[in-house]
């Protein structure tokens, strides 16, 4: 019995993230079917860090999960590299609008 409504839990949380990651793929897309531009792939890696920060909140030594936050953060960090050289413009309001400190 445990294990199903744990199962349903963990579909509900899935289905929230998908929504969470369309919303930002949505927000940032130059043309309908952009999935792959670097403010794109900056806004997932936003949203997913953003979750994996709320996650390492409250399991401090998972850090395997730690591993994978500091690997999404770089990746982050390089496409906003390649973003400010460029499209400073977009660098600009991409950083802008998701509120990063950089």
């Amino acid at each position: 019995m445990r294990r199903r409504i744990r199962r349903v839990e963990v579909e509900q949380m899935s289905a929230e993230g998908e929504a969470t990651q369309q919303v930002a793929v949505s927000e940032f897309q130059r043309h309908p079917k952009d999935s792959g531009s670097p403010d794109v792939q900056i806004a997932r890696l936003t949203e997913r860090i953003n979750h994996l920060s709320e996650h390492l909140q409250a399991h401090k030594k998972d850090f395997h999960s730690r591993r994978g936050l500091l690997r999404m953060v770089g990746q982050r960090r390089r496409l906003l590299t390649y973003l400010s050289t460029h499209a400073a413009e977009r660098y600009h309001a991409i950083v802008e609008r998701l509120g990063l400190r950089r």
